[in-house]
């Protein structure tokens, strides 16, 4: 299948295109401010309460009858362009892919910086997939969601994403037959030759480099005045971070101890756009907040200390030096991988599904920010008009599918029985087919990823079965359809994974989505943070978030949302709960939460059928993310699959 780079076939009809936009979009951008002026977010309005001489009253009077007059001059233009683009949207291909830079011969087959479908092992591999809902729409309508900016998020939400994927990952493995733990004071000892106990030379020269991981200054308010934090980086220490993978291998007999350093290359195929400064050199404002709206940069360190009598194992995650690190374990015997709250999105990020994607020149600065990490692409995802499914459509599905691995085949359908003001969207599933390794023999190893996004009214239940119903038929069509190359004596595709990633607007414990819960998908596919129909396992969180309180100083920044959906009652003040009708309220007018904690309705869900007969896939970590707080209303999910062959390395 070819994969398609443009929306239309030929040169022309992209001028046409071009051309019926460039008459509609002045009307549609003065209309699109006169109803944001109306809106205004819980920011603005904290902004403007401190401003005396700001009266929002007088605002508004002044500028409705200058948009207004505005949106009357260019409606005509507006209509010619529409009628124009209206016919075109018959022809428009289903989704645009983008390709970051040109790929010579030597990277033919290479997905991102050190990532190559020929170093796939014998005994198998692991991917990393993240999924998560960024409410990309139209400024004014972003705004009922208590958001605003939406070119500006868009461009934020990318930045955050590939430099929290990008950074080193660092990880040190201390066995010890008597602690299970880890405090600041012995990671201090371990990372500098003055702690206490005798610290081998090769682990205190590999600690000295994780103690310049720091990259940029971290800034943070405290009671109103900015304090700034040391910085501690060193470029000669990060020489050392400048390759796929540097384990040390050979831990000291009496410590114990093992580091493994892991980071992706850097990628020199394209230059950074629009003035933007590469993702390898130190931004300022790193602390993810309001203010600053960018992302943390500090590498990830992971303290896993194992005990050879126990199960129990706890992984401490340090963002920096100078930051408390918080805990990562698995709090049950029967839990077989390791979860967390994260204020990063995972190192070594291999898929990215979005949701809301909406606004077309938002969702180009997304993919221009993502393609600093990810070479491909898969945007502008839908149809529009009238073309496919059921009424007029304004808003294309708003799906996006971010990949390191090279894309072989992709595939949109959308779903026909929206209703409401989600039949104005194309919502439905894009069907992905990647390329993630090769047999000795040539025979192609590949992985199948769904994203999807589904109807959202919380009464229409009928209508999300049916559309999961769709889900599994399509996906199953779409394996079909792809299941060998181009070419009769060609071999079957080895299938390494299967996995379905989206916001599927309902939660596993609410008792109005009973119907949802109990659907065959979930005979076929696994949720790794479910237990059963109605049950999540205890340390699952919601990913719905409380839209007022998206810009509360407690949950400003990555770190600070971290540490409330850490704590039980801080979740209670900013998750949406699944909750019961016939019960009262509190004393903040919100319904009393039935059970779990918070709804839940972003997924990962993967499966063992259609696999290689022997293979098998296994969760490695599950992770709620936190570092888009302020940039969005859901929390992101990410899961690592280990896929195992079976065999031995040679």
């Amino acid at each position: 299948m070819v994969l398609h780079t443009s929306p239309f076939s030929s040169a022309f009809l992209r001028f046409l295109h071009s051309l019926s936009w460039g008459l509609i979009f002045p009307c549609f951008w003065l209309f699109d401010r006169l109803l944001a002026s109306f809106l205004a977010t819980t920011y603005e309005k904290r902004q403007h309460s401190e401003d005396p001489c700001y009266s929002r009253a007088l605002c508004i009077l002044i500028s409705t009858p200058l948009y207004l007059a505005l949106v009357v001059a260019t409606l005509p233009f507006a209509f010619l362009g529409f009628l124009l683009w209206a016919p075109l949207q018959a022809v428009r291909r289903p989704y645009v892919y983008s390709q970051r830079g040109r790929v010579d011969k030597n990277r033919a087959e290479q997905g991102n910086a050190g990532t190559t479908i020929n170093d796939w092992k014998a005994s198998g591999k692991s991917f990393c997939f993240c999924s998560a809902n960024v409410c990309l729409l139209p400024d004014s309508l972003a705004r009922f969601n208590n958001l605003s900016d939406t070119q500006g998020r868009a461009k934020e939400v990318g930045k955050r994403i590939s430099n929290g994927a990008s950074r080193p990952q660092i990880k040190i493995y201390i066995d010890s037959p008597t602690n299970t733990s880890i405090s600041a004071v012995s990671f201090t000892s371990l990372v500098s030759p003055q702690g206490g106990g005798e610290v081998p030379n090769k682990v205190a020269s590999v600690a000295g480099g994780v103690r310049s991981m720091s990259l940029t200054e971290y800034k943070h308010e405290s009671n109103g005045e900015a304090e700034k934090e040391p910085e501690e980086s060193s470029s000669s220490n990060l020489q050392g971070l400048e390759q796929e993978n540097t384990p040390l291998n050979e831990p000291d007999s009496a410590s114990g101890v093992q580091i493994s350093i892991s980071a992706p290359v850097p990628s020199n195929d394209q230059e950074p756009e629009d003035g933007q400064t590469p993702n390898d050199k130190p931004k300022e404002g790193d602390s993810g907040s309001l203010d600053s709206r960018t992302a943390s940069r500090d590498s990830l360190v992971k303290f896993h200390i194992s005990d050879s009598n126990a199960v129990n194992n706890k992984l401490v995650y340090r963002a920096s030096m100078i930051k408390k690190a918080s805990v990562r374990k698995r709090r049950h015997a029967d839990d077989c991988f390791d979860h967390e709250i994260s204020a990063f999105f995972p190192a070594n990020l291999d898929f990215l599904c979005l949701q809301e994607v909406f606004d077309k020149r938002a969702a180009e600065k997304l993919k221009n920010q993502l393609h600093h990490y990810f070479q491909h692409v898969i945007y502008d995802v839908g149809c529009y008009a009238w073309k496919g499914c059921g009424p007029f459509k304004f808003l294309n599905s708003g799906l996006l599918l971010a990949s390191r691995y090279p894309i072989l085949d992709a595939s949109y359908r959308c779903f026909p029985n929206g209703r409401g003001e989600d039949a104005l969207a194309a919502k439905g599933a894009l069907f992905v087919k990647v390329h993630v390794g090769s047999t000795p023999q040539d025979q192609r190893i590949v992985g199948y990823i769904s994203c999807t996004h589904l109807h959202a009214s919380a009464a229409d239940c009928v209508v999300r079965c049916e559309q999961l119903d769709l889900l599994v038929v399509w996906q199953s069509e779409f394996i079909k359809s792809t299941s060998r190359p181009a070419g009769a004596d060609s071999p079957e595709d080895m299938v390494a994974f299967n996995v379905i990633c989206g916001d599927l607007n309902f939660d596993n414990c609410s008792s109005e989505d009973k119907l949802e819960q109990q659907h065959s998908l979930f005979t076929r596919y696994k949720d790794p943070c479910r237990v059963g129909p109605g049950e999540d396992k205890p340390w699952v969180v919601g990913t719905l978030l409380d839209s007022s309180g998206l810009y509360n100083e407690e949950v400003s920044s990555p770190e600070n949302l971290q540490k409330i959906m850490e704590n039980e009652e801080g979740r209670k003040e900013y998750l949406v709960y699944p909750t019961n009708k016939n019960h009262g309220s509190n004393r903040k007018g919100r319904k009393i939460p039935l059970k779990g904690s918070g709804r839940r309705i972003d997924y990962i869900l993967y499966t063992e059928e259609g696999l290689q007969p022997e293979w098998k896939v296994d969760i490695e970590e599950f992770s709620f993310i936190t570092q888009l707080a302020g940039l969005t209303d859901h929390l992101p999910v990410s899961m690592r699959l280990a896929v195992s062959t079976g065999e031995e390395e040679p």
